[in-house]
Parts: C-alpha cells; sequence; structure tokens
C-alpha cells in the first residue's frame, strides 16, 4: 500500500510564481492546490506562502489576503508552513527597501534589509552551509540553489529555550553572509526558490514533504 500524499496549499494571494512552485511540489510527490481559499489553506498538511517583488507590496497583498492571520493559526496548531524567497523575509518584523520600511508578519526577530555586496541583485546558483541536523538539506549538504535578491535577513536574534527544539539555520555568502533558510519548528523557510533550482530544489522540496507525513 502506497503512503498516502501529503496535501500541499500553495496560497494564491497575488503574488507571482506561483504556477512553477505548484509544479515543482507536485514533482516533488504532494498532492497541491493552488487556491486562496481560507479553510483550503487552513486545513491542508503544508501551506508554502510564494512571494515575489517588493516585501511592502508582498505585505500589503498578503494583508487583503488576511494571510497573517493564517499563517499565525496555523502555527499556533503546529501546522507546517514553508516560506519562499520574499515568503521568507516577510516572516521577519520589518524590511527596509529603497528607504521604504514596512511591517512583516512578526513570526521572527530582525530586518530585512539591502545586501553588501559588489553586484545586486544576487542572481544566480550558489552553495550554502546546512545546519547540522537539518531536515530540508538531508543530502543536499553540497547542492547549489537558485538566488534572485537583493535584500535578506543577516542575523539571528531568536532566543528557542527547552523543551523546544534550536532552530536549524542555513546560511549563504554574496558579499556578506545572510540566512538561506530556517527550520523552527513548523515554520520554515528559504531565500532561494527551489521551484528553479532543479532537482536540488526538488529533493528539497521532497523533504519538506516527507516531514509532513511524519507530524
Amino acid at each position: 500500500m502506497s503512503a498516502r500524499r501529503a496535501r500541499v496549499v500553495v496560497f494564491d494571494y497575488g503574488s507571482g510564481n506561483v504556477h512553477s512552485a505548484v509544479k515543482a511540489l507536485e514533482r516533488a510527490g504532494g498532492d497541491v492546490e493552488l487556491t486562496s481559499d481560507r479553510r483550503a489553506a487552513l486545513e491542508a498538511d503544508g501551506l508554502v506562502v510564494p512571494g515575489v517583488g517588493a516585501f511592502a507590496a508582498v505585505m500589503e497583498s498578503l494583508n487583503a489576503a488576511r494571510g497573517g492571520e493564517i499563517v499565525d493559526k496555523r502555527l499556533a496548531g503546529g501546522r507546517p508552513v514553508l516560506g519562499i524567497c520574499v515568503g521568507m523575509q516577510v516572516l521577519f518584523d520589518r524590511g527596509v527597501e529603497r528607504g521604504v520600511e514596512a511591517e512583516g508578519l512578526g513570526e521572527w526577530p530582525g530586518t530585512v534589509e539591502e545586501l553588501t555586496a559588489p553586484v545586486l541583485p544576487h542572481m544566480g546558483w550558489n552553495t550554502v552551509e546546512p545546519d547540522a541536523g537539518s531536515v530540508l538539506f538531508e543530502g543536499l549538504e553540497d547542492e547549489r540553489f537558485y538566488f534572485v535578491h537583493s535584500y535578506a535577513a543577516s542575523d539571528w536574534s531568536l532566543q528557542v529555550e527547552p523543551p523546544f527544539p534550536q532552530p536549524r539555520l542555513t546560511w549563504a555568502t554574496h558579499g556578506q553572509r545572510f540566512l538561506a533558510a530556517v527550520e523552527n519548528g513548523p515554520l520554515s523557510a528559504t531565500q532561494f526558490h527551489p521551484e528553479k533550482s532543479g532537482e536540488a530544489g526538488i529533493r528539497l522540496l521532497s523533504n519538506w514533504l516527507t516531514s509532513l507525513a511524519s507530524d
């Protein structure tokens, strides 16, 4: 008897790149629905929050779709959420972009700011430094992933006390060191695009889907 496919909602709130994320998750073995329906987003095994564009614009669209409330409710119940690219950035307290400061979802403390690098945007393939014990990067420690961004979170200040598990932090470097991925209980996120990262990205999404089935 085959294992049940994890039911995943890609949250459709008006931020691009959703169709490539759906296809990648399907290739990784998920039963995927693209929708803005609140009930479906709350009840799925996993919720994916993509994001492309400016921090403030993504937050405006998320707020209009009550996305923050959905993320909060899922996390309060220990239900997994995966943010991608700006969908990771908005999980922090705030973002500062071209002089515009916008409030984020506030799931993690910190500010997303422009990278200090000789060339921006950071576009293309880059290596990452996964934390020991990472679920997302199991078997992928030496792989490269595809980034397209000029802004990122470059420090981590959330203090987690036992019995809660310590967050797994994955770093990358472009001009400076920044967070490439975070795994914090049911909330995970990647600054890079798994759906544009070839087989390595599919395997990372598969690792996430497998973790849903084990919850």
